[in-house]
């Protein structure tokens, strides 16, 4: 079938469009820019397309024929735009998507919201009905999308959210990188306690959610939060990381309340100078914030099974930054 990924040249729409591919489907990737090596998606066979979601005439057009959608696409480290920027990819962007896939009878509609929605989980594991707090304009915007989906679902079409927890995986130097470059050289600050829980996702375990909800009849008008089996402290996360690594790894504990206060004013002073800052709030929040989800739902109604658990998953991603030159 015609499958449309928006955030297709990105992370995860790059690991979902080479499945659908391997599967045999037609796919078009819809991204704003290209990603890291958007090449090798022309070389698979996608029809890459460049251009925002937000641009009502160029989604009605990549949108002819497409059966199933896979909404991907947001605003997410944009750094140094206007938080409206925030609203108008987020939530702006996603009516139209949701818009013209109605006015073309697609068959389903997948969203990809985040787990960021619950922001601080007081009580972990949080489940679905865990209450919705976001804490920055990311996680605001990605929930304000979300009522959105279900007013299409109510009016004809179907729909599914997911809500992944913290994505990781070979193909994208950035949201583990860190890490992963501190462990290599053998040190590793924890500021705070490091006992903030964190939940890794294995982008491919992602790729399988977003697989089993194309099939006719599953997870419609529904919302589930995605993560792998596993979850455990900052501080456990980076030894464990450096075991996979062979490293011995120093890990001196600071307080936090210095690094909150520098985020805060770097960010006030940089945004308005279009100058991405060293440090931010969200970074500092990886710090302090749970992050653990019961994921009961999409086991039980998808028969959800993460099959690439933490080790393999952190092994898989250290070899391909070696392999890439990222540490």
């Amino acid at each position: 079938m015609k499958v449309l990924v928006t955030g297709g040249t990105g992370f995860t729409g790059k690991a979902l469009v080479k499945r659908l591919l391997d599967e045999h489907h037609h796919v078009v990737a819809l991204d704003y820019k290209e990603g890291i090596k958007t090449d090798e998606l022309k070389s698979w066979g996608a029809e890459v397309v460049i251009g925002s979601v937000t641009d009502k005439s160029l989604i009605e057009s990549t949108m002819k024929g497409v059966e199933v959608v896979h909404h991907l696409a947001a605003a997410f480290r944009e750094l140094n735009v206007p938080n409206s920027y925030y609203d108008e990819v987020n939530v702006g962007g996603t009516k139209v998507v949701l818009e013209a896939a109605q006015q073309e009878n697609v068959k389903k509609l997948i969203y990809c919201s985040t787990c960021g929605v619950h922001g601080n989980v007081n009580n972990p594991p949080a489940d679905e009905s865990a209450p919705i707090k976001p804490a920055d304009y990311y996680q605001r915007t990605k929930y304000e999308a979300e009522p959105l989906v279900n007013k299409y679902n109510e009016r004809g079409l179907k729909t599914s959210i997911t809500r992944p927890s913290a994505i990781y995986g070979p193909g994208d130097p950035e949201r583990f990188g860190m890490i992963f470059r501190r462990v290599h050289r053998g040190f590793f600050p924890i500021f705070g306690s490091g006992n903030a829980l964190y939940h890794p996702l294995y982008v491919e375990n992602l790729v399988d959610v977003h697989m089993i909800l194309m099939e006719e009849g599953l997870g419609i008008g529904e919302t589930y939060l995605v993560a792998d089996n596993e979850y455990l402290t900052i501080e456990e996360l980076v030894n464990r990381i450096a075991r996979i690594m062979n490293k011995e790894i120093s890990t001196p504990h600071f307080p936090i309340w210095p690094l909150i206060m520098a985020g805060h004013v770097f960010e006030k002073i940089c945004t308005p100078l279009h100058i991405t800052p060293p440090i931010f709030p969200r970074r500092v929040d990886w710090y302090r914030q749970n992050r653990a989800f019961d994921i009961s739902k999409i086991r039980n109604e998808l028969g959800y099974t993460p099959k690439i658990d933490l080790d393999q998953g952190l092994a898989n991603t250290a070899s391909w930054y070696q392999q890439e030159d990222y540490l």
